[in-house]
């Protein structure tokens, strides 16, 4: 492990140094962990390998200036981001109810930021500072680039550029487009006049000032006032956001004009490697220790990132507008050497816990055509089905894996990270899937089909058809042939667009058939930069302009919910609602295709089996009576610390709890023993 010290924060430490002044100042939301993880560490590290004197002010008291002070007024600049996650995500659920833990603050206590992070730091710093250059970045900024549909306010409000009165914002991986900012303040250019970099958004006040050809989305105005031009300017501004293909964007603001440049081209190989080789002190910083540490790290310290970028294309996950389709990966060399100094941390038991990215078996661009030619504009690589011309192949992933569970020390090596099974299934061999199986799942297997029907898979841009039955089929057939007993937990959302009450029923009686109960389940979360969320605030598919059905009260949302849990009988009362508002009364009797009882018909002992202070565990005397044969449900009891699935879309790394029970095999009931499984980690 490197020996060096942490980045300043603080004078003593900027003396420690022999500084007196220092060139960046990165303030942020998140407390300061010096891991390739969190953006601040990349960033700072990044700035310091180009020569240059970066401190740290991790959440200061908003309330007043001094905080702000503290390291003085550096020379070049400020860099602003909010963390890790959109604030806004970090602060509240799904239902709009206060978190109660943040995961990146100190002793995971509620309070060390702002909502709205960025504006409000921005803001801070002009009060000090007024004419020092102000670069925003991380994915608050870079997902609110545009004038954007906001949730938790329920109206569109302007670019976060705009409204933090930021000089530049970067959007995407900023390692590059940073390095290039610093460089042309260092050689003497005003920040008003670096426009030439990739991955940037600026103020202009004519489009006279522009020199390359551009496409003009709809102003702030006119989508602030009309849906229909909303989903025209987010259909702009999607179809720009590829580096082969992309093109300038311009969006008017009052009488200003927001221009977002072209996306930078993804990291090379080499360049990758840079980053991830750089002298993190893979920790938090130890002022945090007395208040109990950063949880956030527990998640990632004995992990493994792999690669960047998905095309997967789900159309509520950020990751498209953010990271961008085209893959990127770390060399192998530099993956193993990653793990050789993993084994040598004092508190290494032996395991990795995920070896991994956004899709933890993607490694490569989707085809030989997109670094050329870009993304397909109109097309996409998974969905409905595989591209024909997509390069299946799994032998470059798997020879790392191979690789790392051969070193000295290491007992196991996991992917908790998502993996898309649909590309798992277009595999014409299976040595992936069966070694996955055999070595790298720690007893469950954790994916995301998030819904079964058609309608509502083909707003998500997940695979339809028979693909994820056919995966679970080969999942337990390797398991027996290989005599272990592992089990699946299939991530479910409910009330996407396009879901409907029927759509919520269908999903229900899959889970009926497949004998799978959740226990935790994921309301669709609106959040800046997805296709879905367009869809959610418009009623329009941008893609096409139509229709989309749009589950917006909060009387549908419970019953979808409820659905998904039928057999709880907390929520009896919302599911007998939902089925016979769909007039689908044959789903209630005592039948087996029945999802619940008439009313009157309960017993109240069903009520013991759904204790809400429960760790999960469940009753199982009244499947036993009902089928000799079957061995209960399996529970899973793992308790991750990070609980709303809807962080995957905002952070470098998903860390979420686990959706309850496991998948039954062959459906049959299983198992009511422990398990044994500390998995953390989904992505998509």
């Amino acid at each position: 492990m490197t020996q060096n010290k942490f980045l300043p924060i603080s004078k003593e430490d900027m003396i420690d140094r022999g500084w007196e002044e220092l060139d960046f100042i990165i303030v942020t939301g998140d407390a300061y962990v010096d891991h390739h993880s969190f953006g601040t560490a990349i960033i700072s590290r990044v700035l310091e390998d180009a020569g240059y004197k970066v401190g740290i002010i991790a959440q200061p008291d908003w309330k007043s200036t001094d905080d702000f002070k503290k390291l003085g007024k550096p020379r070049l600049g400020f860099l602003v981001n909010s963390g890790n996650m959109d604030s806004m995500v970090n602060h509240y659920t799904v239902s709009k109810r206060t978190r109660e833990k943040d995961l990146y603050s100190p002793g995971g206590k509620m309070g060390h930021r702002p909502d709205r992070a960025t504006i409000v730091y921005c803001n801070k710093i002009r009060e000090v500072y007024k004419n020092i250059p102000i670069i925003i970045g991380g994915v608050e900024a870079s997902l609110r680039r545009f004038a954007h549909y906001d949730y938790w306010e329920n109206k569109v409000r302007k670019s976060m550029l705009v409204d933090s009165g930021a000089d530049m914002l970067i959007y995407g991986m900023g390692e590059r487009p940073v390095v290039e900012i610093a460089n042309s303040l260092n050689d003497g250019f005003d920040i008003k006049y670096i426009r030439h970099i990739e991955g940037t958004c600026y103020i202009v006040d004519e489009k006279e000032e522009l020199y390359e050809d551009y496409v003009e989305a709809p102003s702030f105005k006119d989508v602030f006032k009309d849906k229909v031009e909303y989903a025209k300017a987010f259909k702009i501004q999607y179809d720009a956001q590829d580096p082969v293909r992309g093109t300038m964007v311009v969006q008017k603001h009052a009488n200003k004009y927001l221009v977002q440049n072209k996306p930078q081209m993804p990291l090379s190989r080499e360049e990758l490697d840079k980053v991830y080789n750089l002298p993190y002190q893979k920790n938090y910083h130890p002022i945090y220790e007395k208040q109990g540490g950063i949880a956030a790290i527990e998640e990632v310290k004995f992990s493994i990132v792999s690669s960047r970028g998905c095309f997967g294309s789900c159309s509520f996950c950020a990751i498209t507008f953010h990271q961008g389709r085209i893959v990127q990966s770390r060399s192998e060399e530099s993956i193993i050497k990653e793990a050789k100094e993993i084994t040598k941390y004092p508190d290494f038991k032996g395991y990795i816990h995920d070896v991994g990215g956004p899709t933890a078996n993607f490694r490569k661009p989707a085809c030989s055509k997109q670094l050329k030619s870009g993304s397909c504009k109109n097309k996409q690589c998974l969905s409905p089905s595989p591209c024909k011309n997509m390069d299946v192949d799994h032998s470059e992933y798997l020879g790392v894996l191979r690789k790392l569970r051969k070193l000295p020390n290491i007992k196991k090596v996991f992917v908790r990270s998502g993996l898309r099974y649909d590309y798992i299934m277009a595999d014409k061999s299976d040595k992936f899937f069966r070694e996955l199986v055999e070595h790298h799942v720690s007893g469950q297997l954790k994916v995301a089909p998030e819904h079964i029907s058609p309608k509502v898979l083909k707003y998500m841009g997940k695979p339809a058809g028979k693909t994820y039955d056919k995966f679970r089929e080969k999942f337990y057939k390797i398991n027996d042939q290989l005599g272990k007993k592992q089990f699946i937990i299939p991530y479910l959302m409910s009330s996407h667009p396009g879901s409907t009450l029927d759509t919520a029923i269908e999903l229900a009686e899959y889970l009926r058939d497949i004998r799978y109960q959740p226990e935790q389940v994921q309301d669709f979360y609106p959040t800046p930069g997805t296709l879905s969320t367009t869809m959610f605030y418009t009623g329009l598919d941008p893609l096409t302009m139509k229709e989309v059905y749009i589950p917006k009260t909060k009387s549908e949302k419970a019953m979808q919910r409820a659905l998904l849990q039928y057999r709880n009988p907390r929520n009896y009362d919302l599911v007998y609602e939902a089925l016979m508002k769909s007039g689908r009364e044959d789903l209630i009797g005592f039948g087996p295709k029945c999802l619940i009882k008439p009313r009157g018909a309960r017993k109240k002992e069903d009520y013991s089996k759904f204790n809400n202070k429960s760790s999960g565990k469940t009753n199982n005397r009244n499947n036993k009576k009902s089928n000799n044969k079957s061995k209960g449900k399996f529970n899973d009891k793992s308790k991750d610390k990070f609980n709303d699935r809807s962080d995957d879309k905002f952070s470098g790394r998903s860390n979420k709890k686990s959706n309850g029970k496991f998948e039954n095999k062959n459906n049959r009931k299983t198992d009511n023993r422990k398990n044994k499984s500390n998995g953390k980690k989904r992505k998509r």
